[in-house]
């Protein structure tokens, strides 16, 4: 992930300059590996780069031949190579970084270019001729970006991959909605990405096609190993990242095969403990498209928990299983404790469930960029797209479950995908998440959500764990253990070790008292904590953020449920549904 900071509209854009540069300094855990900046009439834009496809030439801001067109970019085009290829108007590329070929797009496409990515991305585009600035965010929202606007210099606009780097300049901020772009010619946002799902009341009715569904999610993870750097996974131990690692090891090895054969088995094997670099490989992306990508000569897998948390115990059995390299960390509660403060700034939410999530990962990022990683594959999504939280066992019908579905896909860039995004960009690494790549989407979200429904025989996310079942395909080798395939689903915040969420409340009691919850502060308006452990996060944000950066944070809170804690362990069925290990799958 990179950072981008940009203005347009500024009357003093020379001036305003220095301004900018401190602004987006505040980005640079986001992109350690260089910086750059661009002015053009009234308009700056300002980069700071994590390098992972084109690392020598991928410098930005981004400019063509004639000086007229600027692009800062944060995240990754998958299909780049295939967009290249079929440019109407040939272009000069100067750079091999998957993102320049978003100049060439809108030379093509004008503000339409958006609709013809695949991939994670937020980018801000300056034409100089035109005196116009577009930005647009991807589809779902997996790269944060917010849009700001100043009263004391009326006509500006702001954009930033993070909130604190507006919060100095802005006192009007909202996240930039997922698949939408901003036309300064117009100065409105509209939507691009309309996809046949969108609309919640139109209930699908297409059955679920297991093989499809497969088929689907093996591609998604195959275009995402596109890097020239040292990259693995997230191992949770739960079946997201678990199918999402099994999938990029089946990969790596069919990668290794590829190359012991063509070099009659002289191929070198990897066994320290830091992953090394090897030979460049070919991948498969869209249209069967060839990319190229980095050959791990072992694929490196991470997790963190308490001392015998239950993913850690999961996680380790999963990478046996696969034969992945595991590197398995533990942390001490007070160690997440001293951390939260930290987390919060990197954040910039305050919501109970993302900041008992997000803690582990924080920690875990460090060690893994410490291990010279700047890449992760991790399982984000699939628990909203197929109802995977012990919730939806609540559901009353198939309509009211597609419907809240499509609620937590569409709010993602709020909840899980902000916690993948800044948990790991705040020390320098980038988080990939197959789950919400577009095809995988537009398959798993148009399937009949009967299909997906829980029932008294159907475990939580029946359907993809069915889908990865060979038990009936004797010539396939199993993608996980059954024990894990069919694993009941734990939240993060809860498998990383119970004992973490009761010392965040136990802690909370200690510094929030019954009369500081009695008198909100004043500024928090309606938006009033309904526990001590969320007092206890919303005071530790307006320690870092003026009051009116709120607006841009949703609280995650589950449906049809009495309960007030989001935990998953606080839901009866996570004991009650499978205490005795009974449902089968059918």
């Amino acid at each position: 992930m990179c950072g981008i900071f940009a203005c347009h509209g500024h009357p003093s854009i020379a001036t305003f300059k220095t301004t900018a540069l401190q602004c987006v300094k505040c980005l640079r855990h986001r992109g350690p590996d260089w910086s750059g900046n661009w002015i053009g009439n009234n308009t700056i834009l300002c980069h700071e780069r994590l390098s992972i496809v084109g690392v020598d030439t991928g410098a930005q801001p981004l400019v063509n031949d004639e000086g007229s067109i600027a692009l800062a970019v944060n995240g990754e085009i998958y299909n780049h190579r295939i967009l290249r290829k079929h440019l109407q108007t040939p272009y000069n590329f100067k750079t091999h970084s998957d993102c320049e070929v978003i100049i060439p797009l809108y030379m093509q496409y004008g503000i339409d270019a958006p609709k013809h990515l695949d991939g994670m991305f937020s980018f801000v585009l300056y034409d100089k001729t035109q005196d116009r600035t577009i930005a647009a965010r991807d589809p779902i929202g997996i790269t944060s970006f917010y849009l700001g606007r100043s009263s004391t210099t009326p006509g500006a606009v702001f954009f930033a991959s993070e909130l604190k780097a507006l919060a100095p300049v802005c006192d009007n901020i909202l996240s930039f909605p997922p698949g939408h772009v901003y036309d300064s010619k117009t100065d409105k946002l509209t939507r691009y990405f309309e996809p046949s799902w969108w609309d919640p009341e139109k209930v699908p009715s297409t059955p679920v096609d297991y093989k499809l569904l497969r088929k689907t999610l093996e591609k998604s993870v195959l275009k995402r190993l596109m890097a020239e750097v040292p990259y693995g996974v997230l191992l949770s131990g739960g079946l997201d990242s678990s199918l999402v690692a099994s999938i990029a090891q089946r990969e790596s090895l069919r990668q290794r095969d590829l190359i012991n054969s063509q070099t009659n088995g002289t191929t070198s094997q990897a066994n320290g403990d830091a992953p090394q670099t090897g030979s460049k490989l070919v991948g498969i992306d869209d249209e069967d498209e060839l990319s190229t990508v980095t050959f791990l000569p072992q694929l490196h897998s991470f997790s963190i928990g308490l001392p015998n948390a239950p993913d850690t115990k999961a996680a380790l059995e999963v990478a046996k299983f696969l034969g992945t390299k595991h590197h398995d960390f533990t942390f001490t509660i007070q160690e997440g404790l001293d951390a939260l403060s930290d987390v919060i700034y990197h954040l910039e939410t305050y919501d109970v469930t993302t900041i008992r999530a997000s803690t582990p990962m924080y920690l875990l990022s460090r060690k893994i960029k410490a291990m010279g990683v700047k890449m992760v594959l991790s399982g984000e999504g699939s628990d909203e797209i197929f109802g995977g939280y012990l919730y939806f066992h609540a559901a009353p019908n198939k309509e009211e479950f597609h419907r809240e579905t499509v609620r937590r896909v569409k709010n993602l860039h709020l909840a899980d995908c902000l916690r993948a995004n800044k948990s790991t960009s705040a020390w320098g690494l980038e988080a990939r998440v197959p789950f919400l790549d577009k095809q995988f989407l537009e398959v798993a979200m148009n399937i009949d959500p009967a299909d997906k429904m829980i029932t008294k025989d159907r475990i939580e996310k029946y359907i993809i764990r069915k889908a990865f079942d060979t038990t009936d395909e004797p010539e396939t080798k199993p993608y996980l253990p059954d024990n894990i395939l069919w694993r009941q689903k734990e939240q993060f915040s809860d498998g990383v070790g119970y004992g973490w969420i009761d010392a965040l409340k136990d802690n909370a009691e200690l510094n929030v008292t019954d009369e500081m919850m009695k008198n909100p502060k004043a500024e928090w308006g309606n938006d009033i904590p309904d526990s001590k452990e969320a007092y206890w996060y919303r005071m530790m944000f307006d320690q870092h953020f003026p009051p009116y950066c709120a607006s841009t944070v949703m609280r995650w809170t589950p449906t049809w449920s009495k309960q007030s804690d989001p935990s998953g362990r606080a839901i009866a069925t996570h004991v009650a549904r499978y205490e005795n290990g009974d449902v089968i799958p059918s």
